[in-house]
């Protein structure tokens, strides 16, 4: 007689599947930890930038732009493990993952931004727009051939196949182009906006097969009381928590990384640089 009643869950997303294929039992060396940062003039820089260009920036951009700032100026953060070496990528490629509403059929949608030290946040919040639309609306190619491909896959293989996949991408350092796949599909880093789903508050798991040491979440905007100049008042803050992966990131790393987010979040207008006069001009 069977232990428990059970059935086989039928509609498992590739999303799902992809987890299920990621981790077995961990030796685990993340390092969580949270950065609260003052929203105030965050928000004000993306009122004033809305209003200016008609774009809607939002806090997860002015993240990914900031955290590929972060890796420019730690590189030894923005590395991968080779045969237990420690290799530094050339590029700074940031993954941003948007939750999707449930009521929408929606999973979660990952966003590639290669280069994103270097391209203003007008820029960014634009390609982050288009790639979304193009995952949600079922036309990007490359997305579309790995979920086909992805889904083609035995459960009972899944390990095996994101541990291939990983092997081959990272430790053979093969083009994955061939199977639908763009270069360092992941990034340096891993930007997901928990903030979307009312958390204020969540750490993320390291996914083996991304071979990415640094996962963000930074989470909804509180107000709260804060002490400014000696005086008790109202304040906006945001919690970025992250995990880390503590075999070539520890705590230099770290603050580096926390130092620069905190700065250019706070600072928002020294560090992306004043909001634009008019439509389709370039802060």
């Amino acid at each position: 007689m069977a232990h428990l009643e059970l059935k086989p869950k039928r509609d498992v997303s590739s999303f799902r599947k992809l987890a299920i294929g990621s981790w077995t039992t961990a030796y685990d060396p993340t390092v969580y930890g949270t950065l609260t940062v003052r929203m105030d003039a965050a928000l004000e820089y993306l009122e004033a930038f809305r209003q200016r260009t008609g774009v809607r920036l939002t806090t997860t951009h002015l993240v990914l732009k900031a955290t590929g700032e972060a890796l420019r100026r730690c590189p030894d953060a923005n590395a991968l493990l080779r045969y237990q070496r420690i290799y530094l990528r050339q590029r700074i490629t940031v993954c941003g993952v948007l939750p999707g509403r449930e009521e929408d059929g929606a999973g979660p949608t990952p966003v590639r931004i290669e280069d994103v030290d270097q391209k203003p946040v007008r820029e960014l919040a634009l390609e982050v727009e288009a790639a979304v639309a193009r995952a949600r609306g079922g036309r990007d190619p490359r997305m579309e051939q790995g979920r086909r491909l992805l889904e083609r896959v035995p459960n009972l293989l899944l390990q095996r196949f994101t541990g291939l996949m990983s092997f081959l991408t990272y430790t053979l350092n093969v083009d994955p182009s061939w199977i639908g796949l763009p270069r360092d599909p992941f990034g340096g880093a891993v930007v997901v906006d928990v903030g979307a789903l009312g958390l204020d508050t969540a750490y993320l798991p390291l996914a083996p097969f991304t071979r990415v040491p640094v996962f963000l979440a930074p989470g909804s905007i509180r107000e709260v009381a804060v002490v400014e100049e000696g005086r008790v008042v109202p304040g906006r803050v945001m919690n970025i928590n992250a995990s880390f992966d503590h075999r070539f990131i520890d705590g230099y790393h770290a603050g580096v990384i926390a130092n620069t987010l905190r700065e250019m979040l706070e600072h928002p207008v020294e560090s992306f640089g004043p909001p634009p006069d008019a439509p389709g001009a370039t802060p």
